[in-house]
């Protein structure tokens, strides 16, 4: 039985290459292909594949995102992330999305075929640089919280949604600027310079479900 396949990037010279080489595994069948996380919902949607491949820095949805919202509406479907990206920033918040594993773009093709075969039978597979990140995350001693406030812990958590400034600003009836005003004090507590490294600092300390 072969596994169903959906490739999710954004540089089409990047799909068709995965698509030549899973066309040599009879038993591995690429049904659909997309270039971003909306184009990708989409097709999984009317897919059902049995594993999702996908880049995490593409154009709309954050990585993260798109692997929260599918996880939601396709639970049964395994995502296996395939990136360039190996920090702390990337994978801690895509594996807590709920990828079930993540390897890198310059993985051994036979290592992403084993590593796309080990996903659809719901094995967790990461590759060694990956691993040891996660590995040093649980060895690190985690830092006692930052103490957010409630409202912006809410922000935090529209933004590791994907919100932008002004659907957060939306979302809570206030103006930009004051979200603005609020991340300037989450960078602050948590000790980071930018929103994605805020968002994982959340995560690895535990102030986000």
């Amino acid at each position: 039985m072969s596994v169903r396949l959906v490739i999710v990037d954004d540089h089409p010279v990047v799909r068709d290459g995965l698509r030549g080489m899973f066309a040599e595994q009879p038993d591995l069948e690429v049904v659909g292909e997309a270039g971003d996380g909306e184009q990708g919902l989409a097709v999984a949607v009317t897919q059902r594949p049995d594993v999702v491949l996908t880049d995490l820095r593409m154009p709309g949805l954050s990585g993260a995102r798109f692997i929260r919202l599918l996880a939601e509406r396709l639970p049964s479907v395994r995502v296996l992330v395939l990136t360039t990206y190996d920090g702390d920033e990337d994978v801690l918040p895509a594996l807590t999305a709920g990828a079930i594993g993540y390897l890198l773009k310059d993985s051994p093709r036979e290592e992403v075929f084993r590593a796309v075969r080990a996903a659809a039978s719901g094995e967790s597979v990461l590759s060694p640089a990956v691993a040891a990140r996660v590995l040093n995350q649980v060895r690190t001693p985690t830092p006692p919280p930052a103490e957010l406030s409630e409202r912006e812990r809410t922000v935090l958590g529209l933004v590791a949604k994907g919100c932008t400034n002004k659907d957060a600003a939306a979302a809570l009836f206030i103006s930009e600027t004051t979200v603005k005003t609020h991340l300037a004090h989450i960078y602050t507590k948590l000790g980071v310079s930018d929103r994605a490294s805020a968002v994982a600092a959340a995560y690895s300390r535990g102030l986000l479900p």
